[in-house]
């Protein structure tokens, strides 16, 4: 269950039109738009909707799909669900802490990471720290 408790207009007051779309309604950002798919300084990303610490550069990495790539989130910041919309299943990730809506994890796709897990992340999810 979530820790941080909010109404949709507590939400719209703190997020822009954007990040409500994607953090509370479970949108997807275009790919290739998002400000953190190339970005490659050291430090933390964070939830874009709560601050809560989700996942450290070093498990970032260039998958080439137009997203935010990590192989590995910070232990217990992150929430896995099942996903059957769209006519598909996968595996959708939220933030623990908020609930809010982060992309989808995807498993055995062959890239050179210590887990051969691709986490695909909208950036207007995620702040930098």
């Amino acid at each position: 269950m979530s820790t941080v408790q909010k109404s949709d207009g507590e939400w719209r007051a703190v997020l822009n039109k954007e990040q409500f779309r994607v953090l509370r309604e479970k949108g997807t950002e275009a790919p290739g738009t998002g400000k953190y798919n190339k970005h490659a300084e050291e430090g933390v990303y964070t939830c874009a909707g709560c601050n809560a610490p989700l996942y450290k550069s070093a498990h970032k990495f260039d998958s080439g799909c137009g997203w935010p790539a990590f192989f590995d989130g910070i232990p217990g910041a992150i929430t896995r669900h099942a996903d059957v919309s769209h006519g598909m299943e996968r595996t959708e990730i939220v933030c623990t802490a908020c609930g809010g809506h982060l992309g989808h994890v995807f498993k055995g796709e062959g890239f050179k990471n210590p887990i051969d897990e691709r986490h695909c992340v909208n950036s207007v999810s995620l702040n930098f720290q």
